[in-house]
């Protein structure tokens, strides 16, 4: 069983913004040259994608879209939005949240992409607390 590695908002940012972390570039190369299923969730392609357009950073989405020519790309689903409001309700239920109740909370939404996705599958992030909660979560540079 191939393992599915999806990128969370943090790690996307350093990968479409290099200068910033080369670093990540070179782990996310790593990770394809070895056959890895690198993809990216449309909730977190929005959270970024948003923020590069405030800034109105065109360089920062090309560069965001030219990457879906490296890597895949998953989008959300009504199985993992039904999901995602499964965690968001449960979590509340046991005094526990990732947002304020109003708010999307993309993290839960990011959360039930991984489950509906594939068994195997780990989010790279930089923010385990969150994520881990509901499934595997890993910094992105703990994953190899």
């Amino acid at each position: 069983m191939r393992r599915v590695v999806l990128l969370d908002t943090g790690p996307l940012g350093k990968i479409v913004n290099p200068r910033k972390s080369p670093e990540v570039g070179e782990w996310l190369d790593r990770l394809v040259d070895a056959g890895e299923e690198v993809l990216v969730p449309e909730i977190a392609d929005y959270e970024l994608r948003r923020g590069l357009l405030r800034l109105n950073d065109l360089t920062g989405v090309k560069r965001l879209d030219d990457l879906y020519s490296v890597i895949g790309y998953v989008p959300i689903t009504t199985a993992a939005m039904r999901r995602a409001a499964e965690l968001w309700a449960g979590a509340r239920q046991r005094g526990y949240a990732t947002a304020p109740d109003p708010a999307l909370d993309a993290d839960v939404i990011l959360a039930a992409q991984a489950v509906t996705l594939a068994s195997g599958t780990v989010i790279a992030t930089e923010n385990v607390s969150h994520l881990r909660r509901y499934t595997t979560a890993l910094l992105w540079d703990q994953i190899s």
